[in-house]
């Protein structure tokens, strides 16, 4: 799986007190269909553009890709249904106005026409020190983390946040 080199930690939009840290997000999805499907054609369609959207949005720092400059080929937990979605921003806030206050809402709504509804935890957030290139399976232990304990420090989600680690 090949990584991008994370850049430089932002700094406008980067919470005044924590300048050493960033916010891994990881999101799972299990597709309802293979990716070449006429039934996910929105979906692969708007893929490009979204990506785009977000690797230009204020507070992005990084995101998980592989050759195709997506990260629909990365698989987990030996489901061939299961995708991820992992990146990096300066902060919660720039993430949550990226996830639902750019174009990217009109793909967040239509998520059931694509994806099954998953009956655990499937999103997880949790603070990194700036310029550290996050892994599958460190995100994969944050996410089991947050379904055996609910939110914490450690793994958290939008609707329970914690503030960034003290320096």
């Amino acid at each position: 799986m090949a990584h991008d080199k994370m850049p430089a930690p932002a700094t406008s939009d980067q919470q005044p007190n924590d300048p050493q840290f960033n916010v891994a997000q990881y999101n799972i999805a299990r597709l309802l269909a293979p990716l070449d499907d006429p039934l996910l054609a929105g979906f692969v369609r708007d893929l490009d553009r979204i990506n785009g959207l977000g690797d230009a949005s204020p507070g992005f720092v990084w995101r998980l890709k592989t050759a195709d400059g997506t990260s629909t080929s990365v698989r987990i937990r030996d489901d061939d249904a299961l995708i991820v979605n992992y990146t990096v921003w300066s902060s919660v806030e720039a993430l949550h106005d990226f996830t639902f206050r750019s174009a990217h809402v009109e793909v967040y709504r239509r998520r059931r026409e694509w994806f099954e509804l998953l009956d655990m935890p499937f999103a997880v957030l949790w603070w990194i020190a700036a310029g550290h290139v996050p892994d599958v399976p460190e995100a994969e232990a944050r996410l089991a983390h947050l379904t055996a304990h609910g939110p914490t420090q450690h793994a958290f989600t939008f609707k329970q946040r914690f503030p960034a680690p003290v320096s």
